[in-house]
């Protein structure tokens, strides 16, 4: 075995759902379907940190997370024999919240906004005062700031060079960084021309938007993650929350693909971006399927409550915006070129 791979063994149940199905959908355009793709980065972070010491049996493991890496924390720590405590907010539904107890976590909601950061931030808070509590006897995966976590896409990566080649332009929503960057970095160890298109939402500050509502769930952040390494991104696409809804269920209606509003959002870039560059192969992420959402996404009422209800229209192409600040929805571009953030954002400065 690879020694880049040698902390992922993936024995066990959660083995079936380790690397996702690369399907075809168009000449040039490709999906890579996960079950849930942060399964991924949660085995190989508690695997790593089994190895190496930094986390022994009779500790528990904490993390806030909304979303799928409770899901795959959970599911290695029930694989493993770990206690997990989950920190989150009242945006994960019930259907993840039941199956995380299921696997034997302890989910701890917080009600309160910090007024910086957000729920992002009073959840990282409360993790931190628990950790205080608990001493030495806990260890924290840290998602958003472990280089493990982007470590583990390199399987991954490998996946699409052994299938496509590594020089792809490859779309991918963004919340920590992990899967867009980590993928991008192993390809670019073959191919340095591979492209990476970021998806993010409006509201998210990720790259560079006021913070503030957002009702796409695994999109978009209040902080800006140290994973997400602003200098590996070509583009930055910000899509609405309608709009990805539609552009979901337009996946399932056409490609019979089950996913959820990341995959739509992405989904909708990857399919512009193959039409404008036919000769590139584009590869689409599409982090989980669609279960969660069925009551959401899929459910016209739920649309209709939730100012999600565009009637299914999808929107030709993106506008092409000079600064992502002042992108408007539904769907905007912008050109960031591989640079840092603060180089992005002081050039809105300079201009004003």
């Amino acid at each position: 075995m690879n020694a880049d791979h040698k902390f992922l063994p993936f024995s066990g149940y959660s083995d079936a759902y380790a690397l996702p199905k690369i399907i075809r959908c168009e000449a040039n355009l490709y999906l890579s379907q996960f079950a849930f793709m942060k399964l991924l980065p949660a085995k190989y972070i508690i695997e790593k940190a089994l190895s190496q010491g930094t986390l022994t049996h009779g500790m528990k493991v904490l993390e806030t997370s909304s979303g799928t890496f409770a899901l795959g924390l959970a599911v290695v720590c029930r694989e493993r024999g770990f206690q997990l405590e989950i920190f989150t907010d009242p945006v994960m539904d019930q259907g993840l919240e039941n199956r995380l107890k299921s696997l034997g976590a302890e989910v701890f909601i917080v009600t309160e906004k910090a007024k910086q950061g957000g729920y992002q931030r009073s959840r990282l808070d409360a993790l931190q005062a628990r950790m205080r509590q608990l001493g030495h006897s806990c260890f924290w995966p840290r998602q958003y700031e472990t280089p493990d976590n982007p470590a583990a896409y390199k399987l991954f990566a490998d996946q699409i060079t052994g299938m496509l080649g590594a020089d792809v332009t490859l779309v991918g929503s963004v919340g920590s960084g992990g899967s867009t960057c980590g993928t991008i970095e192993r390809l670019r160890q073959k191919a340095p021309g591979a492209r990476l298109i970021g998806v993010d939402t409006f509201n998210s500050v990720i790259f560079g938007q006021q913070d503030g509502e957002r009702k796409l769930r695994g999109l978009g952040n209040s902080l800006v993650p140290k994973n997400v390494k602003h200098e590996l991104y070509d583009e930055v696409h910000l899509i609405s929350a309608p709009l990805a809804c539609a552009a979901t269920r337009a996946l399932h209606e056409r490609h019979a693909v089950f996913a959820g509003p990341t995959s739509g959002a992405s989904y909708i870039v990857g399919r512009w971006r193959a039409r404008q560059y036919p000769e590139e192969a584009v590869v689409v992420i599409c982090p989980d399927e669609g279960h969660r959402y069925v009551e959401a996404v899929y459910d016209h009422k739920w649309l209709e409550q939730n100012e999600c209800l565009n009637d299914g229209v999808l929107v030709d192409g993106p506008a092409t915006e000079n600064h992502p600040s002042t992108a408007l929805p539904p769907w905007n571009r912008y050109l960031w070129k591989r640079k840092s953030r603060e180089t992005v954002l002081n050039a809105l400065e300079q201009a004003s």
